[in-house]
């Protein structure tokens, strides 16, 4: 599922504007050596509206060319970074740019239609490319070959306000490790009145399926079994429908408004009149930029349950009629912008601290061993937010299996969408017969 960004606000881009097009072929495998250099064009540059990121985005690569005057980097901005609707059109075209960013549900399909460049040759070139996550190296591997980079990662928790926990009587340095306390915390404060709801979640526009798989993961299911069968109709998929079922109805403490979606939910939080949501670090931020939001009364736990939960985030991935030398020298650019801890694009906090931007929060946290380190470090030593309240999200995270989303995923979030919004909607919603249902219609869903 497309999340909001991670560190800033913005949702970067990745559209080949007409006029780009019409300037230098997005992919065209030219790479201009004529000239004497090495030409690559790439995507997500922040949009012009965004002016402190694009400024930070066009220094950073600047400073790359002065470091490599043999290599010319063509930026193209468009909203959002990887736009669905023109994706794919672009994908079967011919005009992806050569290094192009994807989410992690994207790159098995992009191999599966002979769209990206094998890198396997070229990672000696990305200094980098060992110190990141295992989990997230995996993502762009396929049959032993690797196509792409990780840029961020992120991991689902759930965000919670600790002057509401306190006003109930709640413990905030104490939030639920199960969905039963998750119930009863909920319960507690949806009781304090004044339109409070204690627990929120999606039900519309693919954003209820995208939830219920982050529900269906921490309760230890699958949606999609090694067997490539739906795992919805399971004892773990009714648990987490009777749950919300549960809230809703039973203990009305989750309002009585529903078929929310993100920005919904993200107004409650950061209005004090939300409890809880599922969410990752990244929407922290959005809460007190845009919401209203405090960051002293916003806390991150990991997901209740125990047993996993959802990850996503993004990368690059090179277009197949990249030249060697384009190759090389994108796998550079990764380096200079994003892949350096502490440092480049993402990873300055010294630079984002002075820009009012938020330092501090747990993730992303794309890096091990001591390259992990040495980027926590910078982050500690220019940190602006409360970083004790993630402290708890910090030590659960690791005791958590961590699962990627489906394949085909908005499809399975559009047909699981219906089942959440029906029980929040319908208080005598049969549960077994409407994951019954969905089974069959993801069972039908034809695989890419």
């Amino acid at each position: 599922m497309r999340h909001t960004g991670f560190r800033r606000t913005f949702v970067a881009i990745g559209v080949c504007s007409s006029l780009a097009l019409a300037a230098t072929a997005c992919g065209s495998g030219d790479d201009d050596t004529a000239s004497g250099k090495t030409r690559i064009t790439v995507n997500c540059e922040p949009p012009k509206s965004a002016k402190v990121d694009r400024k930070f985005f066009d220094d950073d690569t600047a400073a790359f060319e002065k470091q490599n005057p043999d290599i010319d980097v063509v930026a193209h901005d468009a909203f959002p970074c990887q736009d669905p609707k023109t994706f794919g059109a672009k994908l079967a075209g011919g005009q992806m740019e050569d290094v192009f960013y994807t989410y992690f549900t994207d790159a098995r399909h992009v191999v599966a239609i002979n769209q990206a460049a094998d890198l396997t040759p070229y990672l000696k070139d990305l200094k980098s490319y060992d110190t990141i996550q295992k989990q997230l190296r995996d993502i762009y591997t396929v049959d032993g070959k690797v196509y792409g980079i990780p840029r961020t990662g992120y991991s689902m928790g759930l965000i919670y306000n600790r002057k509401l926990f306190q006003k109930a009587g709640l413990d905030p340095d104490k939030p639920p490790a199960t969905w039963e306390e998750v119930r009863a915390d909920a319960k507690k404060i949806a009781a304090l009145g004044g339109g409070t709801v204690g627990y929120a979640d999606y039900s519309a526009q693919n954003q209820g399926g995208w939830h219920f798989t982050a529900e269906l993961y921490s309760q230890g299911g699958d949606v999609v079994g090694a067997d490539g069968k739906a795992g919805v109709d399971t004892p773990e998929g009714h648990a987490v429908l009777q749950n919300l079922h549960d809230m809703r109805w039973t203990d009305d403490s989750m309002g009585s408004k529903q078929l929310l979606i993100i920005n919904d939910v993200q107004q409650m939080m950061g209005s004090g009149k939300l409890g809880m949501y599922l969410s990752a670090p990244d929407n922290i931020p959005i809460l007190v930029k845009e919401k209203g939001g405090d960051y002293k009364d916003l806390a991150l736990a990991p997901m209740p349950g125990g047993k996993g939960t959802l990850i996503g985030g993004d990368g690059y991935m090179f277009n197949k009629k990249d030249t060697p030398a384009q190759i090389r020298a994108g796998l550079k650019w990764l380096d200079h912008m994003f892949l350096t801890p502490g440092k480049g694009f993402l990873g300055d906090y010294a630079r984002a601290k002075r820009n009012d931007a938020p330092v501090g929060l747990p993730e992303p946290r794309l890096f091990t061993g001591a390259a992990d380190a040495e980027d926590q470090q910078v982050k500690k030593a220019n940190a602006n937010v409360p970083v004790e309240n993630y402290q708890a999200f910090l030590d659960g995270n690791h005791q958590l299996r961590m699962k990627i989303e489906p394949p085909n995923a908005q499809q399975i979030y559009s047909v699981l969408d219906s089942v959440v919004s029906a029980v929040l909607t319908k208080k005598d919603a049969d549960i077994g017969q409407l994951l019954k249902e969905a089974s069959a219609k993801i069972d039908s869903i034809p695989r890419s």
